[in-house]
């Protein structure tokens, strides 16, 4: 795809920089509030292609029922590999990355029946885009370009549509033992929509940016990252709601870690460490999802190898986390799970036992407990809520 600006490149911290900060608090948020949406829709991606050994047929869209919360399924969008989904803040429009491939998709959602209507498709200026965000002005969507350990920015046109690169920043550092190059695999604002973090697997390097809103360039935060533990291989973060704390899970090592957020300059300091996994496991396993409950009181991993949701309880004073259990993710290889708006339920992607598997959460404990309700689905890898 035509691009008409500069490559330019970012190169993250050498060695050790965690960051001493003084904590920023968050502005006050109102409370979680446990208040069911009628309808609600789901749009689950999966892998499609051979070489991901994907059974999937692109978006399949859902009807959940807002009490007895079954699945009706009410339309396919035959797609190669939408690998991670995301809508845009009006929740009028949704957007995919795709797997091996080097263009991300828009659509438009009809706000009576769910359905996508597909909009166009643009370059992103790498290849295999492995996740998407939009920025807290609603006119840029971020991508993550995992083969080619870069960060691309796009316009969101007015009608939902996306335009031409406006950015392109190629990530750079010490590959982690075992690695070779750079690669991102995730790009959460944090609450607040003032920076992003870039955890790199290859690189063992969370990096932070703010987004300028008036052209989509991608600007260093003033620390620009901090190192992790030698081949930890940081994939995916999540943020607490309202307290100055983020948790990042490490792939190649199972390990959760701990983060003092400083929200006035992105500064990250590291806490605390934790495995993902029981001690009596000796198994191979690698993570994949993360994600804080609404509530702000619990959070979650999942572990392929060992199968299973990790739930941790968070300290509501200092973000500290304390293990409830592990819960088996009722299928192989959990590759994502989500929670839903309500955060009552907790819905397992097992790509390789392409199931999607519900779970009640208690909201008391965080514990899960399988409701046994299953939908089968070919390589479930994503799932957005409306």
């Amino acid at each position: 795809m035509p691009f008409n600006h500069p490559r330019r490149h970012f190169i993250g911290g050498i060695g050790s920089v965690f960051t001493t900060i003084v904590a920023s608090k968050w502005a006050p948020r109102s409370a979680f509030a446990q208040t069911p949406q009628s309808p609600i829709y789901a749009y689950v991606g999966s892998f499609t292609s051979r070489e991901r050994d994907g059974r999937g047929d692109g978006i399949n869209v859902y009807r959940v029922d807002s009490v007895s919360k079954d699945w009706t399924h009410i339309q396919n969008v035959n797609l190669v590999n939408p690998s991670f989904l995301a809508l845009d803040r009006t929740h009028r429009f949704l957007y995919s990355a795709h797997a091996d491939l080097d263009y991300a998709t828009a659509f438009s959602i009809d706000a009576t029946s769910g359905r996508l209507r597909l909009l166009n498709r643009q370059g992103t200026g790498g290849i295999n885009g492995v996740h998407l965000a939009v920025d807290q002005s609603n006119r840029f969507l971020v991508v993550s370009n995992y083969a080619s350990g870069s960060m691309a920015t796009l316009p969101i046109i007015d009608d939902g549509s996306l335009g031409l690169l406006s950015d392109l920043v190629e990530l750079q550092g010490s590959p982690g033992p075992g690695q070779t190059s750079s690669h991102p695999h995730h790009n959460p604002f944090d609450p607040q929509g003032h920076f992003l973090l870039v955890p790199d697997k290859g690189l063992d390097t969370v990096f932070v940016f703010l987004i300028d809103a008036d052209n989509g360039t991608l600007v260093p935060a003033e620390t620009p990252s901090v190192a992790t533990q030698p081949g930890a291989a940081p994939r995916h973060a999540s943020f607490h709601p309202t307290l100055p704390y983020v948790y990042v899970i490490n792939e190649r090592d199972s390990t959760m870690a701990v983060y003092d957020y400083n929200s006035q300059k992105g500064t990250l300091s590291q806490m605390q460490l934790l495995s993902t996994l029981p001690d009596d496991f000796t198994g191979h396993n690698t993570t994949a999802e993360i994600a804080v409950h609404p509530s702000g009181r619990f959070l979650y991993g999942s572990n392929r190898g060992h199968d299973s949701i990790v739930a941790y309880s968070i300290d509501q004073i200092n973000g500290l986390l304390s293990p409830i259990g592990w819960t088996s993710s009722g299928g192989k290889r959990p590759r994502y799970f989500g929670l839903d708006s309500t955060g009552t339920r907790l819905y397992a992607c097992n790509q390789d036992s392409h199931n999607i598997v519900t779970f009640q959460v208690e909201q008391t404990t965080g514990a899960l407990t399988p409701t046994g309700k299953t939908v089968e689905t070919g390589s479930p890898v994503t799932i957005v809520f409306v």
